[in-house]
């Protein structure tokens, strides 16, 4: 299986191009982002040195369902899907905070309180929470947007007195990502899953704020199974999820968190299988749809030319 593991196009019309932790981002005319969601897969904020069959078709076609059942809440920066791993979109002026909402105590918020502290990006988490457990009601816990590195908890409160965002901009993105949250989580509920937490980024053009990037994936979300979570949270036991956090946890077994001085555990065949395998569990379970594997014999130039031609008639 040939995943994507880089690209390096020339297009027509190309002003710049830009490589993140599993997108390589085309820039045409300054105008259009043509942005292709490789096979590659980061944690901690490292970008992990096997690619993972399949998992860009997975995340980029599970972003663009949902952004599209999501676009009578707020508009979105898509204009066309034009292969299965690649979406050309309106460049937007992207705000630098990731509005992270959070539905239960799960992954990073865990970790915190299981330290012993109670307050997360200035929300107070109440006393006697287990892992797994819901919130009392859903909360946004933005971060940093990192350039390089790692992406950084802040609160709101830091958020608008460093005036990284407007507090009229912020009140909307608030309002769009808990409206989001909602639309995101009945839609989960109707496949028997529970959407534990995600996170939204947001742009601007001319004055409109846009969602950007991807939403709903397993990379950007948390899920749980909904059938036999009371049971297990009871129990004790650890639920039963579909995210990006099984591959956090075999790190962490395996000794590393990111950071410095820690050694990447080998990713044998046998690993790389299993988190392609769950990565497209996900999409099935989510969409309610058999997935599709895209030919990948030729996957680069099926890439390429399907980029070109989409170009060619913008």
């Amino acid at each position: 299986m040939n995943a994507i593991k880089e690209t390096h196009f020339s297009f027509p019309g190309q002003t710049g191009f830009y490589k993140g932790k599993v997108r390589d981002v085309y820039t045409i005319e300054n105008k259009y982002l043509a942005m292709v969601v490789s096979d590659r897969i980061s944690a901690f904020d490292v970008v992990l040195p096997e690619a993972i069959p399949y998992k860009g078709q997975v995340l980029n076609q599970i972003a663009a369902r949902f952004l599209k059942a999501t676009s009578d809440i707020v508009p979105n920066w898509v204009i066309s899907v034009p292969d299965p791993s690649v979406t050309i979109g309106r460049i937007c002026e992207p705000f630098k905070v990731e509005m992270v909402i959070r539905g239960y105590l799960a992954g990073h918020a865990a970790r915190e309180y299981a330290a012993g502290r109670r307050q997360v990006c200035g929300e107070t988490l109440p006393e006697g929470l287990k892992e797994n457990d819901i919130l009392p009601e859903p909360i946004i816990t933005p971060t940093t947007k990192a350039s390089v590195g790692h992406d950084e908890d802040i609160s709101k409160a830091d958020i608008l007195a460093k005036g990284i965002v407007s507090a009229e901009d912020y009140a909307r993105l608030e309002a769009y990502t808990k409206a989001l949250f909602a639309r995101g989580t009945e839609i989960a509920a109707k496949q028997g899953l529970i959407l534990v937490d995600t996170k939204y980024e947001f742009g601007k053009v001319d004055g409109v704020i846009y969602l950007i990037d991807e939403i709903h994936t397993p990379d950007s979300s948390r899920y749980f199974y909904k059938e036999g979570y009371e049971e297990r949270q009871q129990k004790g036991e650890p639920q039963k999820q579909l995210s990006k956090e099984f591959v956090r946890k075999w790190l962490i077994e395996n000794g590393f968190q990111g950071k410095e001085g820690q050694v990447i555990p080998v990713m044998t065949k046998e690993i790389v299988t299993s988190i392609s395998e769950r990565y497209i569990e996900l999409y099935e379970k989510i969409i309610g749809e058999a997935f599709v594997k895209s030919d990948t014999e030729s996957v680069l130039n099926r890439v390429e030319t399907a980029i070109k031609n989409a170009l060619s008639i913008m």
